[in-house]
């Protein structure tokens, strides 16, 4: 009979041949310029209490290194952080930090807060940790608001174990301060709240709204921290095109009726107002609305007119995931049927003659799923790639780096290029 040592003796073993065990150190490459890789994995490790913790997670199941797939990512000082949604068994931790600092080829993962917050070690089910992160935001005031689905085994059999929700978590001390629940009337069938943005002028953040994708069931919800108010906006343009719902990627053909999810804010403009520019994944176009209405609860009934289409398609296989605006209002978003990001400078029209790539790369940015610009003086756009769509038809290469998280300097990435800016109000193309 096999003993549990002798279990957890091949488990650490096997680990070692997957490449686990230890972390191999090495510089960062540039081998997507502008971008520099700062990280890439073949599979996802976490940093465990101690080895015989990770084998024993190995050996019952709470951790599946073939089952983890790295989604968001955030960056704000010293560090980044990473969301690993619970989409199948075997996600110990759904959100983790590694250093910004690099140096280390395929780091492990740092569960954020602590192994406390994480459902795969502790076994909490009273919904008081993090279930399944998607996606998360960090404000002006140095807090991180995490959108947390609530649901595991998503890809295998769905499970709703946890209302969605957001946390928030304040980064000078990394504890929770306040943890808000998406009213039920807001969760519909199926729903997914998938993305969110965080919107504050004030230097204190009192005045601060979150906007929320909901992605499955095509509605825009709206938080305001003040009095921790909900309301949700409904439009056709939320909806996928349908024909933009069939993609094709390095061989691989899938359907995906994806609404809306692109989420990108645009700097304070000369009347002190921002846009929101809105896509649904399975789109070729782009769409905007002023912040001023979203920020309104009384106009979810009577604000059809004001979402509107901006421009121009972005033409076949234009379908778009993440996007993010810097202090420029140069606009950065993956292109993932293209394996590519693109750029676009949000003070000329939306034409393609104004759209341009800043980077493509066959390998690297197979399926670039999220796009974030730092907060540095000097801004930086940061993509992570993760080949999801290969993820979910089945086991990914254990012998390749599937994961990146990459960075450019903002200004250089768009240089010589139909994006880079020139000096204009920010509602000069709306005339």
């Amino acid at each position: 009979m096999c003993t549990y040592r002798t279990r957890l003796a091949g488990a650490t073993l096997w680990l070692a041949m997957l490449g686990l065990a230890r972390p191999q150190s090495m510089p960062a490459d540039t081998e997507t310029p502008p971008f520099t890789t700062l990280y890439k994995w073949k599979h996802i490790d976490f940093e465990f209490p101690s080895e015989r913790h990770r084998s024993y997670a190995i050996f019952n199941g709470d951790y599946v290194p073939a089952n983890v797939l790295p989604l968001g990512l955030e960056v704000y000082g010293s560090r980044i952080w990473v969301t690993i949604p619970s989409w199948r068994r075997g996600v110990p931790a759904t959100l983790a930090t590694v250093f910004r600092s690099g140096g280390i080829n395929s780091p492990r993962l740092r569960p954020y807060p602590d192994w406390s917050f994480h459902r795969a070690f502790t076994k909490n089910n009273n919904c008081s940790g993090l279930t399944s992160v998607f996606r998360m935001n960090i404000d002006n005031c140095g807090r991180l608001w995490v959108l947390d689905s609530g649901q595991i085994d998503s890809q295998d059999s769905p499970k709703q174990v946890c209302p969605p929700s957001i946390v928030v978590f304040d980064l000078r001390t990394d504890t929770p301060i306040a943890r808000y629940v998406i009213p039920e009337k807001y969760v519909l069938q199926d729903s997914l709240y998938s993305n969110i943005v965080i919107d504050s002028r004030r230097e204190d953040c009192s005045d601060l709204h979150a906007y929320i994708a909901d992605t499955w069931r095509f509605g825009l919800l709206v938080f305001r921290e003040s009095d921790e108010s909900f309301w949700r906006f409904t439009h056709h343009l939320f909806y996928p095109d349908p024909l933009a719902s069939n993609y094709t990627l390095h061989g691989l053909n899938f359907q995906w009726t994806d609404g809306i999810f692109g989420l990108a804010l645009s700097p304070l403009d000369n009347y002190k107002e921002r846009t929101l520019y809105f896509h649904a994944m399975s789109s070729y176009r782009e769409f905007y609305v002023d912040t001023s209405i979203l920020r309104d609860s009384y106009r979810v009934n009577d604000s059809a007119t004001e979402f509107k289409l901006l421009g121009e398609s972005r033409g076949l296989f234009g379908q778009s995931s993440a996007s993010a605006i810097d202090d420029n209002g140069v606009m950065f978003y993956g292109l993932v049927t293209r394996d590519s990001i693109g750029c676009w400078d949000t003070r000329k029209p939306y034409q393609k003659k104004h759209i341009g790539i800043v980077a493509k790369d066959t390998t690297t940015l197979i399926f670039p799923n999220d796009v974030k610009v730092d907060r540095e003086e000097r801004q930086s756009v940061w993509v992570l790639s993760n080949r999801l769509p290969m993820f979910q038809a089945g086991p990914l290469d254990p012998d390749d780096y599937n994961y990146r998280i990459m960075y450019a300097d903002t200004v250089e990435a768009v240089r010589g290029t139909v994006c880079e800016p020139i000096v204009h109000t920010y509602r000069e193309w709306h005339k």
